[in-house]
């Protein structure tokens, strides 16, 4: 007999029904795809999208993060020693739990980045209401 698990698999379209998180400043947005709101246990992660000239706030957690461009290009600083790398379409980053970070675009270049920590950091989702039934 094959084992099931407790909690399937499923689609979650990043169109519909993600709600924002408050952590973009300038233009731009960020769109919770996988939370514990949606039941997700082991992992979450967001939609980032920074437009021209814009960044995000402080971010720091208790857990790895990890997070991977989809598109466009900007910088990820590190705000302990506030080295800045640049970061490009595919590009790869893994932030150690507790270091600080953010992420930014200059004036001439859009960024969307997918990922986030894991296992979840609960403060950014304080302010979203859970779904009936989570």
């Amino acid at each position: 007999m094959a084992n099931r698990l407790a909690n399937p698999a499923r689609v979650v379209d990043s169109a519909v029904g993600c709600p924002e998180i408050p952590i973009i400043v300038g233009p731009g947005n960020a769109r919770v795809v996988m939370w514990p709101g949606n039941n997700a246990q082991f992992r979450t992660f967001q939609i980032i999208t920074l437009e021209r000239g814009a960044r995000t706030i402080r971010l720091h957690h208790g857990s790895d993060a990890v997070y991977y461009v989809m598109g466009g290009a900007g910088s990820i600083v590190d705000l302990a020693s506030s080295d800045v790398f640049p970061l490009v379409e595919g590009s790869m980053v893994h932030i150690d739990a507790g270091d600080a970070y953010q992420f930014e675009t200059s004036d001439d270049q859009d960024m969307k980045v997918l990922g986030g920590p894991c296992p979840a950091d609960e403060s950014l989702y304080a302010g979203l209401a859970f779904p009936e039934g989570t």
